[in-house]
């Protein structure tokens, strides 16, 4: 398998312009997946300079290229501080962060996180979770699954669709895609199907994978492992992750609340360097469909 059929990175050049690259620096991509990003990086960089590479996902894992000057670490990057600090490559010169899910894992039926498929309602990046889509249709109560639906599939009959997945799952337990969307068919639109389901199966992905508090933890510990002058790339594919990227820069903090001292002075972290998201061009978005959605940020630690 090519990293190309792997994933085609997205912004590519964009991404990598905004991490000002040092020949000696060293840098870290919190998403590895398919190595493209983490290719270009290593292009830039000089024998001296090193890349530390984080993805919880073991295929991810395989297409690491063989560079002495790249660390693979094969977990979730919630954890990015506590491993920085254990490799002992504080503060790091530069962070990116692509949080879209490869077009491998999309395609890997296996895995359950298209619609398109039928496999096992499965969903999870690392396999040691015990969380599924499954458990997840099958156990959670109506609150929670009303919760899921609403914030992170912003699912406009959020409340039917729960209603029709509690009274399926009474008689028989929802295992598989097929099932799932056979139960699911009275509140698809049929015009509208595909997008529909796009949305059901990411807010069930997000929750599987308790993606925003991953990013939620390394939002709150990047500032601690970058030096001032130090970037952090984020290119994300949800409102919810945007948002949660915007604060950090306009306020220091994930929430938004922007802290002001005795003075009125403002408490801020980072600066941006690009006031508004950078949005793929036209000419990207005819190549790669997936990229449709992407808006990437940079921000300078001051």
């Amino acid at each position: 398998m090519s990293n190309e059929t792997y994933h085609i990175p997205v912004m590519l050049d964009e991404c990598i312009q905004g991490l000002n690259i040092k020949e000696d620096g060293v840098y870290v991509d919190v998403t590895f997946g398919g190595g493209g990003h983490s290719k270009a990086i290593l292009k830039k960089l000089g024998p001296k300079g090193k890349l530390i590479a984080f993805d919880q996902d073991q295929d991810a894992a395989n297409n690491r290229p063989a560079d002495e000057r790249l660390v693979f670490v094969q977990h979730n990057f919630k954890y990015l501080k506590q491993f920085l600090n254990y490799l002992n490559v504080v503060p790091v010169d530069g962070i990116l962060a692509d949080l879209g899910i490869s077009s491998y894992q999309i395609n890997e039926a296996s895995k359950g996180f298209a619609h398109r498929f039928d496999a096992p309602l499965d969903m999870r990046m690392d396999q040691s979770n015990s969380v599924t889509a499954a458990h997840i249709i099958n156990t959670y109560s109506e609150k929670a699954l009303l919760n899921i639906f609403n914030h992170y599939g912003e699912i406009k009959n959020t409340y039917k669709l729960v209603q029709v997945i509690l009274e399926k799952r009474s008689h028989k337990p929802i295992q598989s895609i097929a099932e799932f969307k056979a139960a699911i068919a009275s509140c698809t639109p049929a015009k509208e199907e595909s997008k529909y389901l796009s949305q059901v199966f990411q807010a069930l992905r997000i929750e599987v994978n308790q993606e925003l508090k991953a990013l939620e933890q390394f939002l709150t510990d990047v500032h601690s492992v970058l030096p001032i002058g130090g970037r952090l790339v984020v290119m994300s594919y949800h409102s919810l992750e945007d948002r949660m990227v915007k604060n950090l820069i306009q306020t220091g903090n994930v929430e938004g609340d922007l802290e002001k001292d005795f003075f009125g002075n403002k408490h801020l972290s980072f600066k941006a360097i690009n006031k508004k998201p950078i949005l793929p061009s036209q000419q990207e978005l005819e190549i790669n469909k997936r990229s449709r959605s992407a808006k990437l940020r940079v921000a300078e630690k001051i």
